[in-house]
Order: C-alpha cells, then structure tokens, then sequence
C-alpha cells in the first residue's frame, strides 16, 4: 500500500480512527507511524502496521494536519443555496478505498432539504453501498450525516442506507468511469 506518493506521518497523540474495510473502531497510540495514502473530503486514510486506516477531518492535528475549516452560509440563505451547499459537502464524503466521492460514484440517490417549525432545516438522504456487506457502511453513513450536519440551518440530516435499486457501474458520473476504468 505505501508508494512513493505516500506522505509519512507520526501520531501526536491519540487518535481514533477507523479499520479499513472492516469499520471496526479503534484508537492509534501516539507515536505511530505511518503513510497518509489519500487526503480526500477533509478525511485521511493512513497505512500504519500493514493495515489501512480512516482518521476523520476532526482529529487531523493528531498527524500534524488542519482541521476543515467551517462551513460558511450567507445570513437569509435560501433553499437553493443550502441545497447547493448540501450537494457541495456530499462531494466530501469518499469511500477510504475508492478516491472518488460518493456523488461521482453514484452511491447518492436522493438529498431533499426540508423545513422545520422550527426554523431550522434539515436534509433527508437516501444512498446505497457499491456492494451491501461493505463494512465501512455505517462510517460512510455517519460520514455524511455530520458533514451536512455542519451545514449552518441545518439542525439535522437523516441518512438512509438502500439497496433498491442496487448500484452498479452504470450509475458513476463519466469521470468517475473514466478515473476507475469502468468504462
């Protein structure tokens, strides 16, 4: 996994991250070290110990990077423009193994943003998995529930993972064939 591209990092501190494929939680000691192998989304996957690892935008100071910055919306935004955020931060979330987002993928089927009585919006999501055991799912999941929840008027996202219809290739934005050789 590591290559003459990868970025050597050492742990600051303790740091959650996540086993990839597995999606098994775990924390890495600080002082470990390891190869950035893809900094996409604000997310970074770290080969440390012949294993492959998701270490979230939020602990990046564990291996010496920043934090995303945060999300900026014009005072009275309307729909459009959260809408427009919302597909915007969809475009941040990737899978750990695939350096494509989960837009270009076409794992997203459906984002609706909706209005609260209280002001407030949130976003209804509807997406899938490439295959239905893949076990980064849930982190996928929660992934993009806390980057739109990020999103300023918008107090909560609810993500439901579907399988119907099922993905395949097909569904992958032209760059995104182009970029994995599914053509």
């Amino acid at each position: 996994m590591y290559s003459r591209n990868s970025e050597p990092v050492r742990f600051e501190r303790d740091c959650a991250a996540v086993l990839v494929p597995q999606g098994e939680e775990v924390t890495l000691p600080a002082g470990s070290i390891g190869y950035i192998t893809q900094a996409l989304g604000g997310s970074y996957t770290v080969f440390l110990e012949g294993n492959l690892f998701r270490i979230a935008g939020r602990d990046a100071d564990a291996i010496g990077k920043e934090p995303p910055a945060p999300l900026e919306l014009a005072p009275g935004a309307d729909d459009e423009a959260v809408e427009q955020l919302v597909w915007k931060q969809l475009r941040t979330c990737f899978d750990p193994e695939i350096p494509i987002n989960v837009v270009d993928l076409g794992l997203v089927y459906e984002a609706v943003v909706k209005h609260r009585d209280d002001g407030d919006r949130e976003v209804e999501v509807k997406m899938t998995l490439t295959a239905p055991g893949c076990g980064m799912g849930d982190i996928l999941v929660d992934d993009v529930r806390s980057k739109l929840e990020m999103i300023p008027t918008v107090a909560e996202a609810d993500v439901e993972l579907v399988f119907d219809p099922p993905w395949n290739r097909t569904m992958m934005s032209e760059a995104a064939r182009l970029e994995t050789g599914m053509l």
